[in-house]
């Protein structure tokens, strides 16, 4: 097998892959579908009531983060998994029943949003550290890369398979698919082989453990710059569902159809990504700052295509470039973090990054209602850049980590912890490379 797949040969991995695949598929059916249902029937296009339902199924992240990563860390995390796992689905179930009986209002949607966001604030820490559980250490970094992979797949799919029944049947039956589609990862859940997982150490109970992971991450200035970028780039530059739906309806005037297309055009190059990040060997901070720029400049491309397919198609490097920072970072703060914290660490890698959803969202509405849908994407750019030089900035100045470059030969970049300089020196001169003098 292949480097890039080679974590699909771990029998409890490759049960997991497959529940998690078709769930994914069914919620971003369920984003789709949720969103049009804001946007099309239950407001006159209205983009603040699509930000404030966005903003309420992450805010629980933002408020909740600290206490479910120590909730990960606590608890046997198959176990909490195939409960929030369920309740997902429920949601989605009631949503679907209510649009169906045409009991549907806007507060509804709302109240489920939120219930949603809940459930979610618990589930994010835990399956994203319960990848550790399934294959050995020296997979992990390839495990979270297909992770992305399958999560972007589903992007693939679900997104022109929910505009077409939504085309066809309204929003109802896309709420009921997404609520069986959660069966299927409490299926793997509960046919993985227990006695071959990994086991994780727990976290025993004890007054500060929140403390105790904020105090872990403040003393670890490369995991504060990283937490920094994915805050802003995740704030205001990858609310997709928001964007390019004001995008479709209010630029172009296209359809629910036209609208799911763009999804599953965006996941062409989030897969791409995600695939790529599946066979690197090793991340470092380097390319979480160079993703993060390099999808401000694609996000200022797409914003200013002239025409729906030329827009569509720009949103291919906005994927790719996206899932590069994404799983990048993702990848660093868990293979770099000590697994007794990895759940705490993680639910404040979570709450930063989907926690300002609830921040940019309403605002992101607000400006396209007021200056046009396109500066939605605008902003989202303007911020990955802003953010990314400013990050650069503070690693130069920074006393606890340097910048080693050369640029004879192969160019290569690196940012530095005192406790890797060595290392890396000796990995550069075995290379036969000549590196210049670290940079303050």
């Amino acid at each position: 097998m292949s480097a890039t797949f080679r974590s699909l040969s771990i029998p409890n991995y490759r049960i997991w892959f497959g529940g998690a695949l078709v769930s994914n598929v069914g919620t971003w059916m369920q984003r789709v579908a949720q969103d049009w249902l804001v946007l099309q029937v239950l407001t006159a296009g209205s983009g603040v009531a699509v930000g404030i339902t966005t903003g309420l199924q992450f805010l629980p992240m933002l408020l909740l983060g600290p206490y479910a990563g120590v909730v990960a860390d606590r608890f046997d995390k198959r176990k909490l998994l195939m409960l929030t796992q369920g309740l997902s689905g429920l949601w989605g179930l009631v949503l679907g029943l209510l649009v169906l009986t045409d009991l549907a209002q806007l507060w509804h949607v709302y109240a489920l949003a939120t219930l949603l966001g809940i459930t979610t604030a618990f589930d994010a820490p835990a399956r994203q550290t319960f990848v550790a559980a399934l294959v050995p250490a020296d997979h992990l970094g390839n495990a979270v890369g297909l992770n992305s992979a399958s999560f972007n797949g589903a992007r693939l799919v679900g997104p022109g398979v929910a505009g077409l029944l939504i085309a066809a049947f309204g929003t109802g039956p896309v709420f009921l698919i997404n609520a069986v589609s959660f069966a299927a990862t409490v299926v793997a859940l509960a046919l993985l082989r227990t006695s071959e997982l990994h086991p994780m150490p727990l976290a025993g109970r004890g007054k500060g453990q929140i403390r105790e992971g904020l105090r872990y991450v403040r003393g670890r200035p490369d995991l504060v710059l990283v937490l920094v970028v994915m805050g802003t780039v995740g704030a205001l530059g990858m609310n997709y569902q928001l964007t390019t739906g004001l995008v479709a309806t209010q630029v172009f005037d296209k359809g629910a159809a036209e609208y799911g297309i763009l999804g599953s055009i965006l996941a062409i190059g989030s897969l791409s990504g995600a695939l790529l990040a599946a066979g690197r060997a090793q991340v470092r901070l380097r390319l979480v700052l160079g993703a993060a720029g390099a999808f401000g400049v694609a996000a200022m491309v797409a914003a200013s295509m002239p025409t729906y397919w030329s827009f569509a198609v720009s949103l291919i490097p906005v994927g790719l470039t996206a899932l590069t920072l994404m799983t990048a970072a993702n990848t660093l703060v868990q293979t770099t973090t000590e697994p007794a914290m990895r759940g705490r660490v993680m639910a404040l890698y979570m709450m930063v990054f989907m926690g300002g959803t609830p921040i940019g969202s309403p605002l992101l509405g607000w400006l396209g209602d007021t200056f046009g849908a396109r500066w939605t994407i605008y902003v989202g750019g303007i911020s990955a850049l802003l953010v990314t030089g400013l990050a650069v900035l503070w690693v130069l100045r920074h006393d606890d980590l340097k910048i080693r470059y050369r640029v004879h030969g192969h160019p290569h970049l690196q940012v530095l912890h005192p406790d890797d300089r060595r290392a890396a020196r000796e990995s550069l001169d075995a290379a036969g490379g000549r590196a210049a003098r670290p940079a303050a």
